[in-house]
């Protein structure tokens, strides 16, 4: 599975990225975590491709319709994570939300 987190400018999105791959190596899955900004995904129609779930940061929830319009063409799952994420607990959160939103069909 590939995970794309996003945020406005990438920044916030790295650390969040970087508790996910921590949680998803814990549980030994295999998942292929990065970390991007809202402009890369709405300018750039292929930025989604192969990109299973991407993770919004609460703060773009205002954006999720026009990044929803980016995703749902190409079958990604799309969900905005919740304003706490950068808890202790986030990566973990973060990648059972993912898991919960993810396609069965690209499974």
């Amino acid at each position: 599975m590939k995970i794309l987190v996003m945020c406005g400018a990438g920044a916030s999105s790295t650390f969040v990225a970087q508790r996910v791959r921590r949680a998803a190596a814990d549980r030994g899955l295999t998942v292929t975590v990065e970390a991007g900004a809202e402009a890369q995904i709405l300018s750039d129609p292929v930025a989604l491709d192969g990109v299973d779930v991407l993770l919004i940061g609460a703060h773009l929830a205002a954006h999720e319709t026009a990044i929803r319009a980016a995703a749902d063409p190409v079958g990604t799952a799309v969900a905005v994570l919740p304003a706490d994420i950068f808890e202790a607990s986030g990566g973990e959160r973060a990648l059972e939300l993912a898991l919960s939103i993810q396609s069965p069909t690209r499974r």
